[in-house]
């Protein structure tokens, strides 16, 4: 009887008896996935019926820890009703509603999560155990979604315990496990063996430690915040851990990019592809096994996105290839057309030591541009993580080809930075003739080209221009200065900011303005910039005393000099409010020290190479220490004392109180402590209660 009146109120009208029995059959349908039989009565509501217990059985029949992959997928982690955004399901839902005289004017939502009431077949919505809901989005997104039908794992907020199993990881051991796999595949690649290079890395894919570190790298870098075109953020612990849970499965399609434009400098726009979350992490996965190989098979000369280099080690080897009187006099300047939107999908393919499968569906995976689909027929993801990985590995090479093509007499040398790259040479008709032909056709074989525009011969007594510097011998002297163009943009960048808050507070005022102070002029500390910086703080000066006399029309200039210019040590005018700490930084302080170039053949993976990357970083920062971070970093010797793992640049850094300010801690460096910003969480994370058999050992309960 209970049966007869749950159906009845579910399809809206009498069930007799010959429905029941097609109701039981289409039960035991379900149940052995067999096609329904020939049915009685009233054959059109119970064919509805059919579609629609169906779909709902099916995700009530999915246990909570494995329903991770849905045949619909879902992208919310709040509580309510999910948006199923497969088109398919969605449809079949409402079709099974309207056939079986279910709803009406308002649309039924099919169930996922077992929390139908009424039901015996599933618990109530206090009951359920799996939060599983959606935020819904509307617009273009839910639409660019419908028109795909590639599926992957969505991030939810998972069981309750998995927030704590997340904040729980000891960072140490899973640190010590990847690097000693990719110490591993170091090994292989210089053996030769290719057949263990291929275990290694599906060794190091399925490992759960690598899993964890893919995730912590999404998590922890500058576009943390942006999702990709599904919307979805990685931003709890729980979902972190679900991320990581559901990494390398046995099927994986990627799903479109968010087609972005960010500003250049020649006022056009470059097109940028935003993966989503979780391709981000399978890519990030991926470069765990990937970059070992490809820093065994590095040029050199090459210094663009490569662990523990920068555009300075790049910038001092053209010093020491021009610095003599001795040195090679013309420079080819080249620089690739479009490098990360024409490589070679077929040349990816044969030549990447990856998984095949992975790699064609991110480069096949298209992208989706104002509700508009567009696929990709070459070029790498740009703005994914394994992109500058393939870029350098295209790129791998042309030093070689160079050294062997040339005798050392003709004074051939490269210096590369991603895709721009310098040759010198001793002739114009030897770069013109000889070296160009051998780049370009190299270049050929993997879809690329020369950029026309961009490409040329000059001499070093005229100078030439790369990475924003200037490079140019002054009666036989060598010097390396921030170029005009570098120069021009930072004067009209402070200029845009002073004029855009003109009513600002003074302090707020200098908040924006020393950042950005700061980092132009720590880029070029490494060159002849001294009389450039002070030319900089003098352009300042004049902005922000204008910026003063307009704020105070009818006062006189010697009380606006008093309220906004103070005098400190040996310094006058020192834009800075009275009763304020803060004062405008000045860019000329900033000292000017020689960079120390790389070794050429250092390999970060290679356990020979760790004493002299460790002494490396240590005399580095000791050198350049100027803020409180840099001094915590020497006091610490590098290491985060709650992973007792390297504190590394590509990584986030926190800055934690011991004891804390509401406690009555301070703000000196007793009592502050540099953290990974992982690791901070941690801490916190503990204080609410959570077990962490690692964190927090070395620092002082509060």
């Amino acid at each position: 009887m209970r049966e007869s009146q749950l159906w009845q109120r579910q399809t809206g009208g009498g069930v007799g008896k010959d429905d029941m029995d097609n109701i039981c059959e289409l039960l035991i349908n379900v149940v052995n996935d067999d096609e329904p039989k020939t049915l009685r009565g009233s054959d059109q509501k119970v064919r509805g019926m059919d579609k629609a217990f169906r779909f709902r059985f099916t995700q009530s029949a999915i246990p909570p820890a494995n329903r991770q992959i849905l045949s619909h997928p879902v992208k919310s982690v709040e509580h309510g009703k999910p948006d199923c955004l497969h088109a398919n399901g969605n449809r079949l839902a409402r079709e099974g509603d309207r056939q079986a005289g279910m709803g009406g004017r308002k649309k039924r939502m099919p169930s996922c999560n077992e929390t139908d009431r009424g039901s015996k077949f599933a618990p109530t919505r206090k009951g359920a155990d799996f939060r599983q809901v959606s935020d819904h989005e509307k617009g273009s997104e839910r639409n660019n979604r419908e028109s795909t039908d590639r599926q992957q794992p969505k991030a939810v907020d998972g069981l309750p315990g998995d927030a704590e199993n997340w904040n729980s990881v000891i960072w140490k051991k899973v640190v010590r496990l990847v690097t000693r796999l990719q110490a591993r595949i170091v090994k292989a690649v210089e053996a030769g063996d290719r057949r263990r290079i291929r275990g290694l890395q599906r060794l190091l894919r399925r490992s759960e430690a690598a899993k964890l570190m893919a995730v912590r790298r999404v998590t922890s870098d500058r576009g943390r915040k942006t999702p990709g075109i599904d919307g979805i953020k990685l931003n709890t612990p729980a979902k972190k851990w679900q991320a990581a849970r559901q990494l390398n499965p046995k099927e994986y399609n990627a799903i479109p990019l968010k087609r972005i434009y960010i500003p250049e400098k020649n006022n056009k726009k470059r097109p940028l592809g935003i993966p989503s979350k979780f391709d981000r992490c399978e890519q990030a996965l991926e470069v765990l096994a990937l970059d070992p190989i490809s820093e065994c098979g590095a040029d050199k000369c090459s210094d663009g996105f490569r662990k523990k280099r920068s555009a300075h080690d790049a910038m001092e080897g053209c010093y020491n290839a021009l610095r003599l009187k001795g040195s090679p006099k013309r420079i080819l300047e080249a620089d690739i057309k479009g490098c990360s939107d024409f490589i070679s999908h077929k040349w990816l393919s044969e030549n990447i030591p990856t998984s095949r499968k992975k790699l064609r569906s991110w480069l096949k995976s298209g992208y989706l541009e104002k509700s508009m689909f567009h696929p990709t027929t070459s070029g790498t993801p740009q703005g994914g993580i394994i992109s500058p990985v393939l870029a350098n590995m295209t790129l791998d090479g042309i030093e070689e080809m160079l050294k062997s093509a040339f005798h050392i007499s003709k004074k051939v040398h490269m210096v590369r930075y991603a895709d721009d790259f310098i040759v010198t040479g001793e002739s114009e008709e030897l770069l013109e003739n000889e070296v160009r032909p051998i780049i370009e056709e190299f270049l050929e074989t993997r879809g690329l080209a020369l950029s026309e525009e961009k490409t040329g011969i000059s001499h070093i007594d005229d100078g030439f221009d790369f990475l924003g510097f200037n490079i140019r011998k002054y009666k036989g002297k060598l010097l390396t200065k921030p170029s005009k163009s570098g120069i021009a943009s930072i004067k009209a960048k402070i200029r845009e900011t002073v004029k855009a808050n003109k009513s600002l507070k003074t302090e707020t005022l200098m908040k924006k303005l020393n950042p950005v102070i700061r980092g132009w002029g720590n880029y070029y500390r490494h060159s002849a910039s001294k009389e450039t910086f002070t030319g900089i703080d003098h352009a300042i000066f004049e902005m922000t005393w204008k910026w003063a006399k307009r704020r105070h029309p009818k006062k006189s200039l010697r009380w606006i000099k008093s309220k906004y210019f103070q005098t400190e040590r040996n310094r006058n005018w020192v834009f800075k409010e009275k009763g304020n700490k803060i004062a405008l930084f000045k860019m000329d302080s900033i000292p000017i020290r020689r960079h120390i170039k790389i070794r050429g053949e250092a390999n970060p993976y290679d356990p020979k190479w760790y004493e002299y990357f460790t002494e490396r970083a240590m005399k580095l920062r000791k050198r350049n220490a100027r803020s409180r971070q840099d001094n915590l970093w020497t006091d610490q010797n590098g290491i985060c004392p709650v992973c007792q793992t390297e504190l590394d640049e590509g990584e986030e850094w926190h800055t934690h109180h011991r004891k804390p300010k509401c406690r009555g801690g301070k703000d000196n460096v007793d009592n502050l402590v540099l953290l990974h910003s992982v690791c901070h969480r941690q801490v916190h994370a503990r204080k609410r209660g959570n077990l962490l058999p690692d964190a927090s050992r070395c620092l002082t309960k509060a």
